[in-house]
């Protein structure tokens, strides 16, 4: 955490995501029934990231797992990527 931004890293050493594309659409999961039937796994986690951050970056690759970047400014206006304001 900076004085102006919260940066999250997440780095997982799984196998990777195959279509990065579909893991982001709304409702897409690769839980389990029992994973989902415990109210985890309905597909929200990486969309809803993407749209809560100022800044969203995602890498991954099979069998080399995935990083995620999240950057949320703690003053909008000092967002460099928002040219708006």
């Amino acid at each position: 955490m900076d004085k102006d931004r919260v940066r999250i890293t997440a780095n997982d050493f799984g196998p990777g995501i195959r279509d990065i594309e579909q893991a982001m659409t709304e409702g897409y999961s690769t839980a389990t029934d029992w994973i989902r039937s415990q109210g985890f796994g309905a597909g929200m986690g990486l969309p809803n990231t993407k749209r809560l951050s100022d800044e969203f970056v995602i890498q991954s690759g099979v069998d080399m797992g995935t990083m995620i970047k999240s950057i949320v400014y703690l003053n909008p206006q000092e967002n460099p990527n928002n040219e708006s304001q």
